[in-house]
């Protein structure tokens, strides 16, 4: 199994940042990424406008290595979803810790890792349009090609991959490489049996230009482990079938792969439990563990580590991801009002959930925890509503670090988020490209 190169983010040091970047001070002076971090900025100082977002050092670091040390315990390679954090800082940081590929769900994404040079990429959808699909076939040549994957579900869309290589014929040697969606009954894209996953398969192994390799699913939107394990049972079985049946001509590994964002444990038994007469990689997809989060992958990882049989490393994943912000205003019993809002924090899958408070005035040597009874109940543009409770110790002008809920959608309110160290400096800045 080849893993990719680490990427050239020297360049992203020298991109200079528009002072009006969300994040930065008022009247920032013009900056570059690299420069971020000579700032000498502190959240707790008051050195940074509120609200902000921040990405605690320590923390991505060990969920990084921890998923690293899990991915290498159980016959797994990783291929973490870069629509996650859009930020090729943290792409070089999952390489560096073993990622096989970085995944990608558009084709501005994929243009995103190749120009931060990510060797290998998994799109992880079926292009479709002239567009889109010349775009696939152009990356796999010239200086900066890379090995490059994608889905196909249907024969319309294998002939639509076809027709672009016979526009653009791809170099012998860095074919199209295309894996085989499978989904259910309600879901999104993905064939919806298996015997229409062969028939694809078939498609694309006698189609010139195109390469077979291998099945996978996206089995994040099922509401149980237990209906997880019916899909992710049909890519193994599938895969199985189709090198019985002299489908597969690569000698390369056949890739099965899954999302595994909520479900990574039962990716690994159910794909463990075939036995195939070729060499398999087994790619997990995950992208939400780096940062993890406080609701809903954190009740998910609970459940992992109550019911798996397999052996976990030690420690765990932790929230990385934070964004705070001030108190506004305290104008009835019971609410109390913050500088944050939509715009800047996810609310999709859970609304944030209050975890420390500080107060600037020197009184406080860090943040507390914040005491029981503190909780977001809406969330306005540019405000939060937080009920309090009448001995809550808040007042205007303190500081509220939140916890939130599917760590995507606050990484796409942010063109820079902050790293900051154990006592919140700043350490550098994280930029994305949304």
């Amino acid at each position: 199994m080849a893993l990719i190169p680490r990427l050239d983010i020297g360049s992203l040091d020298e991109l200079e940042l528009d002072p009006s970047t969300k994040g930065l001070p008022f009247d920032a002076p013009r900056l570059t990424v690299g420069d971020v971090a000579l700032q000498g900025w502190s959240l707790l100082d008051g050195d940074l406008p509120l609200p902000v977002a921040v990405i605690r050092q320590d923390v991505v670091a060990a969920n990084s290595a921890w998923m690293s040390a899990f991915t290498a315990g159980n016959d797994l390679v990783i291929a973490p979803h870069g629509k996650t954090t859009m930020s090729p800082q943290l792409f070089d940081l999952q390489i560096a810790d073993g990622a096989w590929a970085i995944t990608a769900a558009t084709l501005q994404q994929v243009g995103v890792c190749r120009r931060f040079g990510v060797k290998r990429v998994l799109l992880a959808n079926q292009p479709v349009g002239g567009q889109a699909i010349d775009a696939c076939f152009r990356a796999l040549k010239g200086d900066d090609a890379i090995e490059l994957y994608c889905l196909a579900d249907s024969l319309d869309g294998v002939a639509m991959l076809a027709e672009g290589a016979l526009r653009n014929p791809p170099p012998a040697e860095n074919p199209l490489r295309i894996l085989v969606e499978m989904g259910f009954p309600g879901g999104r894209t993905g064939v919806r049996s298996r015997a229409g996953a062969l028939e694809i398969a078939r498609a694309v192994a006698a189609a010139p230009g195109l390469e077979l390799a291998g099945f996978e699913c996206f089995e994040g939107m099922l509401p149980t482990p237990e209906t997880a394990d019916g899909l992710i049972d049909d890519v193994a079985e599938t895969a199985l079938m189709a090198l019985e049946q002299g489908l597969y001509a690569s000698p390369a590994p056949m890739v099965i792969s899954a999302g595994g964002s909520a479900f990574f444990d039962r990716v690994v038994e159910r794909f463990n439990r075939v036995a195939f007469p070729h060499p398999v990689l087994r790619v997990l997809r995950s992208g939400c563990y780096l940062t993890h989060d406080s609701i809903a992958y954190a009740a998910a990882f609970r459940r992992i580590v109550s019911e798996t049989t397999l052996k976990l490393p030690e420690g765990g994943l932790e929230p990385a991801l934070e964004v705070w912000a001030m108190v506004q205003s305290r104008p009835e019993a019971g609410r109390t009002m913050l500088t944050m809002g939509k715009r800047d924090v996810s609310h999709d899958a859970g609304l944030p959930v209050p975890l420390f408070w500080y107060r600037p005035d020197g009184s406080m040597t860090a943040p507390a925890e914040m005491p029981p009874g503190h909780e977001v109940v809406a969330l306005n543009d540019q405000h939060c509503h937080l009920v309090t409770p009448e001995d809550s110790p808040l007042k205007p002008g303190d500081m509220v670090g939140f916890g939130i809920s599917h760590p995507c959608t606050t990484f796409d309110k942010w063109s820079i988020l902050m790293l900051v160290d154990e006592n919140y400096r700043v350490t550098g800045g994280l930029k994305t490209f949304f």
